[in-house]
């Protein structure tokens, strides 16, 4: 292969993976423009529901607080001299923000070996798997948005332990999380008949 043809195949091959990961959804505020313009989403967050008991709206609060649904977002890199970028503050990533280690584990116990953070299906069941690991430790009931965010951002120990008490900085995200939820579920109850598969989606997609 020459080298034209090499670098012809490499645009090609960076198009193509970059039309295969979803751009986020126009409108970010409301859940019903989201499920409408993404309707495989909509199925996911059902069957995160269905499989983990978390509500739709709940887990895409929580998902657009921590990447504005941005398939392969990351925390911004820290600076070095405060001009040169340096490392990442964590490894967390895709859609759900999860970190390598929880990630691990939740492909390991759910036997989903093959998931990843950029795969919206995947991300909504990680969310619903965390936040039943929330309930099942700290006894946090599954709409309870604003507790459930805490324990996502420090974990379980750390909702355990308190260490949000002193951090009116997350306090506030987790109450912004909380509000968002409930306007998502609002949005959600005035549209689900329109957003219901047919018949035929069912029988064939669903």
């Amino acid at each position: 292969m020459n080298h034209k043809l090499k670098v012809f195949a490499g645009i090609f091959l960076a198009i193509l993976i970059t039309g295969c990961v979803s751009r986020p959804p126009q409108n970010l505020n409301n859940a019903c423009d989201i499920f409408e313009e993404k309707r495989g989403w909509y199925k996911a967050a059902l069957r995160t529901e269905k499989r983990w008991g978390t509500p739709a709206a709940v887990s895409l609060a929580i998902m657009h607080q921590e990447s504005r649904f941005q398939a392969r977002a990351k925390p911004k890199r820290t600076k070095l001299l405060w001009i040169i970028p340096w490392k990442r503050p964590s490894s967390a990533k895709g859609y759900a923000q999860a970190l390598d280690n929880t990630w691990n584990a939740y492909r390991k116990e759910t036997g989903n070996r093959f998931a990843k953070r950029s795969n919206f299906y995947d991300a909504m069941d990680f969310i619903g798997w965390y936040n039943d690991k929330t309930y099942k430790r700290n006894k946090v009931a599954k709409f309870d948005a604003f507790r459930l965010y805490l324990a996502y951002h420090e974990g379980q120990g750390g909702l355990e332990k308190g260490t949000h008490k002193n951090k009116k900085w997350l306090i506030d995200v987790a109450r912004k999380v909380e509000r968002r939820s409930k306007t998502y579920h609002s949005q959600l109850r005035a549209c689900e008949d329109e957003l219901r598969p047919s018949l035929l989606e069912r029988l064939f997609f669903w």
